[in-house]
């Protein structure tokens, strides 16, 4: 009996309801259209089935009064540590064939404080330390007990990801890492010339196994990108740098996000022409590093102004999740439009990892990802009060265990989420 209660009590958690949801009168922020004053959202099996202000509520549906409440939809973040990430170490300063997916930790708090900060997609990606430091994961900050059931599967069942890169400060060590700015190019741009090689290989063989060369997950990974089907996620500060990562797209052709940008408005012609767009940081404690010290909250509407699409992240630690929302507000604060800010936090972020036909914005077919506040976004008074992941609520401040991660204070840190203390020995064997 208690096993059958643990069964049902997971498939609350690790599926979307199958009776829908119709959340009432709540004033909703779609993003890509105008707000609605008083309209319902209604979710249905993990999808969003309608949204306005005259919807029909489907017969059975549970109703939910969401008078004086704000929704949203889910943030996504598209440069964060959460989950412990693990990458490249310090053998070689390029290592394509690291998989972070082999480090993450699910039962990670952080991610449970994620949650409650109103991200429900993020990428996931190992550190700056090398010129590159291994493949990046899109997330969906489901509750789960490994990190298989965050992951997001694309149409052809390859696994959603990207790849990091890094110039600047961060990669220059002692040998064999690059010592100079020109050196960590020249080793990108090497790497990226064995992987038009290694790929052309491939192509020749037409399909011949005999004819294939040696399987190099390095390369093989560095097709990937040349073919498109990965992006690569470059940190970078200061503006010479920026421009010699714009230098090394436009030779090799790959998809490209640039993130931190912290100069970007010192170059936002040269990135806007690139059609590069920016992942940009908004640390409210300047200092630290000497190539951030260029840093302007006027950033974002800087590059904006230019052309360029900006999304925001949190680099999480270096900023927090819960506070993500702030980072929109403080762009604003210096000149960025509030449609832009609020863009920022999801849609744009959303395109940077192709996922913009699934998350980003509250429309029928889209992934049931939203929020609940309690009053405006960008306000410093509003909270996150509810989290929705997949039409399956992940977060809840009236809950003490959520309310927990959300405020901190004792047990805030422990590794397992409410979620998993629910567990017994016969629901970890199945």
């Amino acid at each position: 009996m208690v096993r059958l209660c643990l069964g049902l009590l997971f498939g609350v958690f690790l599926h979307a309801q199958t009776t829908p949801v119709a959340f009432l009168g709540a004033r909703i922020i779609p993003i890509d259209g105008p707000e609605i004053e008083s309209g319902t959202l209604v979710a249905h099996d993990g999808r969003i089935t309608a949204v306005g202000a005259n919807v029909a509520v489907p017969a059975g549906a549970r109703r939910v009064d969401a008078k004086g409440k704000v929704i949203m939809p889910g943030l996504v973040d598209s440069h964060s540590h959460i989950g412990g990430p693990e990458g490249a170490d310090a053998s070689a300063p390029l290592q394509p064939d690291v998989r972070i997916l082999d480090s993450l930790d699910a039962r990670d708090t952080r991610i449970q404080k994620a949650q409650s900060g109103g991200i429900t997609t993020v990428n996931v990606m190992p550190g700056s330390g090398h010129v590159l430091s291994g493949q990046t994961l899109y997330l969906k900050l489901r509750d789960g007990r490994v990190i298989d059931d965050l992951l997001i599967r694309l149409p052809d069942g390859r696994i959603a990801g990207g790849l990091k890169m890094a110039n600047g400060t961060n990669p220059r060590k002692a040998s064999p890492f690059p010592g100079t700015r020109g050196k960590t190019m020249a080793l990108a741009r090497d790497l990226f010339i064995k992987g038009q090689e290694y790929r052309e290989k491939v192509r020749a063989a037409g399909g011949d196994a005999s004819k294939l060369p040696p399987r190099d997950l390095r390369l093989e990974t560095i097709a990937e990108v040349l073919d498109g089907k990965r992006t690569v996620h470059h940190h970078t500060h200061r503006h010479d740098d920026i421009v010699s990562v714009l230098r090394l797209q436009k030779e090799f052709g790959f998809r490209l996000v640039l993130q931190h940008v912290t100069d970007g408005w010192m170059v936002a012609g040269e990135i806007a022409r690139s059609g590069a767009p920016a992942s940009v940081i908004v640390i409210d404690s300047p200092g630290g590093k000497e190539e951030a010290k260029g840093l302007t909250f006027r950033n974002a509407a800087m590059l904006d102004k230019a052309g360029v699409l900006v999304g925001f992240h949190t680099d999480d630690g270096v900023t927090d999740s819960r506070l993500f929302l702030r980072s929109a507000g403080l762009a604003v604060r210096a000149g960025l439009s509030r449609e832009k800010a609020l863009y920022g936090v999801t849609m744009a972020n959303a395109r940077m990892l192709e996922l913009d036909s699934r998350v980003g914005s509250l429309a029928p077919g889209k992934d049931a990802d939203f929020l609940i506040l309690s009053g405006d976004p960008l306000s410093v008074y509003t909270k996150v009060l509810e989290t929705w992941v997949d039409g399956v609520k992940v977060f809840d401040r009236n809950v003490e265990k959520d309310r927990l991660y959300a405020e901190g204070g004792e047990g805030s840190a422990d590794r397992q989420s409410a979620l998993h203390l629910h567990e017994d020995e016969d629901e970890v064997l199945q």
